[in-house]
């Protein structure tokens, strides 16, 4: 399958109208198409947008999708929008979360209004989204969402938290009644991201100190095993509650999409994000050193100086101690779009006109190779070659969510800086 051809004349990456725009584009592949008026959303689509699972759910997709729409609702103001995501957010409560022990079902299947739980792990990660769902929902005016905030919040810190480690486990077994031995960054990632927005919405110190919390943890502490680098999987020591790296986990298969053996560059370029909305909520000085390296770490190896765009995954090279070389070489939408954000971010705090490069190379790639300029939306996954794989541009939980965030993330960073400029062009002289 070939790429399709962006318009000749590229837009102006940096403007804030472009940013909104496109925003409005991606979000106008899923409007009209993902509602299903039974409940919840459809999450399975083509690139041409057709629907090709109509029952599955996933309760990551089901809570990218309210925040979706909640942000759209907030940016545009858009009253239709915001029906849509409190359409969303009652099938979260509703039909994901069970009424007795209030956990949220990972997997569901729906044929119209039937519902049947396909796999009802119980996991950081899920209640992560949950968290972030409610927190847009709630900032944009859904009153029930509100409440819900502190309750998830309470039920991750009971079910999860380790205080050895200052970091969320990842999965509650239901079968042996305790917690799985495996334990992951991206888990914790994704809770920092819903505990930074639950903060933005509340204005609650305890999610913003957990939040940084949990930044440091995997940021600097589990960095420790990897000369600053972070890598995905973990074990704990029964003894000590403490972390060490699984570095078999996965290991002869590193092209995996969700579990791969070695290094994610998205990841790091997704921390340094993360670490610079923390920057500006609570100026520490070891936030943006730090978001400078993962962000260097994310980028520098993980280009493709031939072709263009971020690879998936990175290993260590054995032949040279220190230097990673490319393990997978297939190119995720999500990673460009969090080094789109990470660069802007950067850019904006530092000044730094090389951040500005990396934003311009990375969205000029991803206009070029990753925009879908004939359906709308992002595609999901490219080859080496930049030539399409496979025909699915949302599979269950990844529906756009990382590049309608991503723009707006930028778009509201350069209205703060410009808000900020006008202020102090405004002050008298003394």
């Amino acid at each position: 399958m070939g790429r399709r051809r962006s318009p000749t004349t590229p837009p102006d990456f940096r403007s804030r109208s472009f940013l909104r725009l496109h925003i409005l584009d991606v979000l106008k592949f899923y409007d009209g198409r993902c509602l299903d008026p039974t409940g919840g959303y459809f999450q399975n689509f083509l690139d041409d947008g057709t629907v090709f699972n109509k029952t599955n759910r996933h309760l990551v997709g089901s809570a990218r999708l309210v925040v979706n729409y909640a942000m759209a609702a907030r940016l545009y103001g858009d009253a239709q929008w915001l029906d849509i995501a409190r359409h969303g957010l009652r099938f979260l409560l509703d039909v994901h979360r069970d009424p007795v022990t209030g956990r949220y079902a990972w997997e569901i299947d729906w044929d119209q209004g039937v519902k049947k739980v396909v796999d009802r792990s119980h996991r950081s990660y899920g209640l992560g989204f949950v968290l972030l769902a409610l927190s847009h929902s709630a900032r944009s005016g859904i009153r029930e969402a509100g409440p819900e905030i502190a309750v998830v919040f309470d039920k991750l810190e009971r079910d999860f938290w380790e205080p050895a480690q200052q970091l969320y486990a990842d999965v509650f077994d239901d079968a042996t009644g305790k917690l799985s031995p495996y334990r992951s960054q991206e888990a914790n990632l994704h809770v920092c991201e819903a505990l930074i927005a639950a903060y933005e919405t509340t204005g609650e110190a305890r999610y913003l100190d957990r939040a940084v919390t949990v930044a440091d943890s995997v940021t600097r502490g589990l960095a420790k095993f990897a000369n600053g680098l972070i890598w995905e999987h973990y074990q704990v020591d029964p003894a000590t509650g403490l972390w060490t790296p699984d570095w078999n986990f996965n290991r002869g298969d590193p092209a995996s999409p969700h579990q791969p053996g070695g290094y994610e560059p998205g990841h790091h370029c997704e921390w340094a994000k993360l670490l610079m909305m923390l920057e500006r909520l609570r100026p520490e000085p070891w936030l943006l050193e730090r978001a400078r390296e993962l962000f260097t770490a994310g980028t520098e190896s993980a280009w493709d100086t031939v072709n263009g765009g971020l690879a998936h995954v990175l290993v260590a090279d054995e032949t040279v101690p220190g230097r990673l070389k490319v393990a997978s070489s297939v190119k995720y939408f999500w990673a460009q779009a969090e080094a789109i954000a990470a660069a802007a971010l950067l850019a904006l705090r530092t000044g730094e006109g090389s951040f500005w490069g990396w934003y311009d190379r990375l969205w000029s790639y991803s206009w070029d190779h990753f925009v879908d300029h004939a359906h709308g939306a992002w595609h999901r996954v490219l080859d080496e070659q930049n030539q399409r794989v496979g025909d699915r541009k949302g599979v269950a939980e990844e529906l756009d969510y990382h590049t309608m965030g991503a723009c707006y993330e930028v778009w509201s960073a350069i209205a703060a800086e410009g808000r900020r400029v006008t202020q102090a062009f405004r002050m008298p002289v003394r």
